[in-house]
């Protein structure tokens, strides 16, 4: 799997769905990326898959694939100061 350099990565939160794919994009074309490492958690994990789907189908169609997927949990406290675990996912989409 790739280094992990912020250069490469992107981390899914609450922003529009298309800023998400727009940086996807970005990164292979202005910033000649290899590789984009997307991260997210929770509940954005179904909206990390959405922009790898659209990034790899509609945007970069042939172009780049999705090369690995990566699904974890973390644990950590919340407000209350209860331990919670935290579903995540990181999927690497490459140059074909």
């Amino acid at each position: 799997m790739a280094e992990e350099t912020s250069d490469n990565c992107v981390f899914i939160g609450g922003k529009p769905f298309m800023n998400y794919v727009t940086g996807v994009v970005m990164q292979f074309t202005t910033k000649k990326a290899t590789e984009v490492l997307l991260k997210a958690r929770g509940k954005f994990i179904s909206r990390a898959v959405d922009v790898a789907e659209v990034a790899t189908k509609r945007f970069m169609k042939g172009q780049a694939e999705v090369k690995d997927i990566r699904i974890d949990s973390e644990e950590f406290e919340n407000k209350e100061g209860k331990q919670v675990r935290v579903s995540t996912i990181e999927i690497l989409i490459g140059k074909k």
